[in-house]
């Protein structure tokens, strides 16, 4: 059986023994972000942004759209480059990066869920899933349907792999870009608004699919979201942000409870959209 590229023993990245709840102690953080500021233009996107992501927790990033969430985790596959501040993962300063072949090695180990799935509607479901074994991997045509199938089973999605992926809902069809994301084994996942476009119980099938893969697999998870219910299924700590800047940072119950003015407008105006939608009731 072939080993994946991305195997513990030679990437140097670990799983926490530990259930995850909140960083250990002493445990050295596995994503680091420090002082990273970053404007697009006139605008300042990113103020100041000191942020520690632990192996294997799932962290959300909470906020309205333009507060700079997705822009944070796009600095994790180089898709973005910060202006100022360094960002790290596993000891690895990001800023230093430069070519495709500097960022490969990373890329292989993060699983990056795009909002809206973005699968290939001129392939199969089992071919999207194939698609970075063919790319990245010398695997036989055998070993990769061995893991398509795999990836699928693991997502819930057994048996799906003929199809196209106009035949499926839209939850599945996040499910199966979910499977692609997995396709190499990765050890980080970042999910760019996953339930964005799902109604409230498919929403929530999501959640528990993030939350069952964080615990199977030990991956470390990044959430970018700005739904509170899945925050409250999958977080074990989360930040919310708000006109580039971190205003609150730590578990969901102490979000809660927190007296910052924005989080207070967050909850209320959640609270005010559930009591109108009678799908969230």
């Amino acid at each position: 059986m072939s080993s994946s590229p991305n195997s513990l023993s030679s990437s140097g990245l670990s799983p926490r023994d530990e259930k995850p709840g909140g960083p250990p102690a002493a445990a050295a953080p596995l994503i680091s972000y420090r002082g990273v500021n970053k404007s697009f233009g006139d605008k300042e996107v990113l103020q100041g942004i000191d942020l520690d992501v632990y192996a294997g927790e799932t962290l959300v990033i909470l906020g309205r759209s333009g507060s700079g969430k997705t822009v944070m985790t796009s600095m994790l596959v180089g898709l973005t480059r910060p202006d100022r501040g360094s960002v790290k993962v596993a000891g690895k300063e990001l800023t230093e990066l430069e070519s495709d072949k500097d960022w490969q090695e990373l890329r292989l180990k993060t699983g990056y869920l795009f909002q809206g799935s973005a699968l290939y509607d001129s392939m199969s479901v089992g071919e999207n899933v194939a698609f970075p074994m063919v790319q990245h991997t010398r695997w036989s045509e055998e070993e990769i349907a061995r893991r398509v199938h795999e990836k699928l089973a693991q997502v819930g999605l057994a048996e799906t792999e003929g199809m196209e992926p106009a035949e499926l809902s839209g939850g599945m069809q996040r499910r199966a870009a979910l499977a692609r994301s997995l396709a190499l084994d990765p050890q980080i996942i970042i999910y760019d608004e996953p339930t964005a476009g799902l109604d409230p119980i498919t929403g929530d099938e999501i959640g528990r699919l993030i939350r069952r893969l964080q615990e199977t697999l030990k991956v470390t998870s990044i959430v970018v979201s700005h739904d509170l219910r899945l925050t409250e299924m999958v977080a074990d700590r989360l930040t919310l942000m708000y006109k580039g800047q971190m205003v609150f940072l730590g578990t969901f119950e102490e979000f809660r409870k927190s007296s910052h003015p924005e989080v207070r407008r967050f909850l209320h105006e959640d609270q005010e959209e559930n009591q109108n939608d009678p799908a969230k009731i």
